[in-house]
């Protein structure tokens, strides 16, 4: 069960990102009070959340002023869940497919140069569970398999910065799921390139993982609309 703070923040923090609350607005720990008939004490804590993603900024006198948008922590996995929320939803997708395209091939291909036999045996298990839990239609179980398979790909790369993107990838591969944006059965092209990556990372065969990597990033970004290689289709449905 959600608490207090939990509820004001998961409502407030959205009106900021969508821009109901506009860039450069302020409101006081008051307001929230009134708002959302908390204390001053739960106030102060979700204004405290909020700053610590660069969303708000407290000054004396002047009150909680809501920041620009370039000044947003952006890869705060709450800010990545609001902004999928939010009616720029679209437009959000785009920018993080090619975030991903820009990233996973090469993290796919770094990890068949430094995985070790279990590492690849793992992957291989869930590129497996993937194609079973997706020729079923079970999208829940698919949706946790596919995201253990990125966020796993992602650590064997060895590369701390190319890890730190797990929770932005997840929320990605979540948020699409929970708003109705994946097809009734994951498509069966997509189980197979998953499949194409983690054989390629098993056997250590980097250029092989990063263009099944590169496969699937290609076709996210074909689906979203977003600039990237190949053509572009907007009413394509994504498949991973």
């Amino acid at each position: 069960m959600a608490t207090m703070h939990e509820e004001v923040l998961s409502s407030l923090g959205p009106r900021i990102v969508d821009g109901s609350l506009a860039e450069g607005s302020t409101i006081t720990l008051e307001w929230l009070g009134c708002e959302y008939a908390v204390s001053r004490t739960v106030a102060r804590e979700v204004v405290q959340v909020l700053a610590s993603m660069n969303l708000v900024e407290s000054r004396r006198r002047t009150g909680i002023r809501i920041r620009p948008r370039t000044e947003w922590h952006s890869y705060d996995p709450a800010v990545v869940r609001w902004r999928l929320e939010g009616t720029q939803r679209s437009a959000h997708l785009q920018e993080l497919s090619q975030l991903r395209a820009a990233v996973e091939p090469a993290s796919a291909a770094l990890a068949a140069e430094r995985a070790g036999t279990e590492d690849g045996e793992e992957l291989l298990r869930l590129a497996r569970e993937m194609e079973t839990t997706g020729a079923a239609g079970d999208l829940l179980a698919f949706l946790e398999h596919d995201v253990e398979f990125h966020r796993r790909l992602l650590h064997l790369s060895g590369n701390q910065m190319f890890a730190g993107l797990c929770d932005v990838v997840e929320e990605v591969l979540r948020g699409r799921t929970d708003h109705d944006l994946m097809p009734a059965h994951p498509k069966p092209e997509a189980r197979r390139l998953h499949l194409l990556v983690a054989q390629a990372v098993a056997a250590g065969e980097p250029e092989s993982a990063r263009e099944a990597m590169t496969a699937i990033c290609t076709e996210v970004l074909r689906a979203t609309g977003a600039t990237g290689p190949g053509p572009q289709s907007s009413s394509a449905e994504p498949i991973v």
